[in-house]
């Protein structure tokens, strides 16, 4: 039976897949926007936006050991200093670009993202089992 109480709460989590779904829209724009150089007054919020989003949700895909405002804050801490590591590689090496930046940022979540896969080739299902 449920009660009102829950409803909030299940409101939430109903508007979860949503919520991500919108939020890999908006990343990929930026990335289109900043990779096409189209002048448009959404291109730098969009792109900040994915550079933080894309490493976050590939760090935090790596730490399901956390409860959740932890896994929030080390994987943001995480995006920032993944950000900071490509320019401070790219300023280095005198081969600053912002398409090089969202380039090497995108390579390297979706690099970390398939460790995080390839770490734990069974899921969840494969810690559950016993022998």
């Amino acid at each position: 039976m449920r009660t009102t109480e829950d409803k909030p709460l299940t409101r939430v989590t109903d508007s979860l897949p949503a919520l991500a779904g919108a939020a890999l829209a908006v990343s990929a724009v930026g990335a289109v926007l900043a990779f096409a150089d189209l002048a448009s007054p959404l291109r730098a919020p969009f792109t900040l936006f994915f550079l933080l989003v894309a490493p976050g949700c590939a760090v935090a895909s790596g730490l399901r050991g956390l409860d959740p405002l932890g896994r929030l804050v080390a994987s943001a801490a995480g995006a920032v200093a993944l950000n900071l590591l490509v320019a401070q590689v790219m300023l280095a090496t005198h081969v600053w670009s912002i398409k090089g930046a969202v380039a090497a940022v995108a390579v390297i979540s979706v690099l970390l993202l398939l460790l995080t896969l390839a770490r734990r080739p069974g899921g969840s299902t494969a810690r559950r089992r016993t022998t």
